[in-house]
């Protein structure tokens, strides 16, 4: 049927998110979170789940430091890219200053 839900879905195209690190980021804390919570339910001590989610906190702070880190690397290189080389002397234009002849009363004078 034109008007379900499943038709437009299908018909849409597929939405990349803005900000790929703060979703892996944020199923990371999910992660954090629930990892202790099933060992609980589990049997674990308090203190297992406790170190446990204490481990994935550090392991998730350094992998989003190093994501973000990598992003900003990634930025600075496509803006080095895009940039023009200027030339040797970083002038701009084809023979601009370049003692080249001038039209119109630029000779020598007899």
């Amino acid at each position: 049927m034109p008007g379900t839900r499943d038709h437009a879905r299908a018909d849409a195209p597929p939405q990349d998110s803005p900000d790929p690190v703060s979703d892996v980021v944020r199923w990371a804390a999910f992660s954090c979170v629930l990892v202790p919570v099933t060992l609980l339910i589990c049997g674990q001590s308090f203190g297992g789940a406790a170190g446990t989610a204490a481990g994935l906190v550090a392991v998730t702070c350094a992998c989003r430091a190093l994501l973000r880190q990598a992003e900003r690397n990634a930025a600075r290189t496509l803006a080095e890219q895009t940039v023009p080389h200027r030339g040797r002397h970083g002038r701009t234009g084809a023979g601009a200053h370049r003692g080249g002849r001038h039209p119109g009363g630029a000779g020598p004078v007899d």
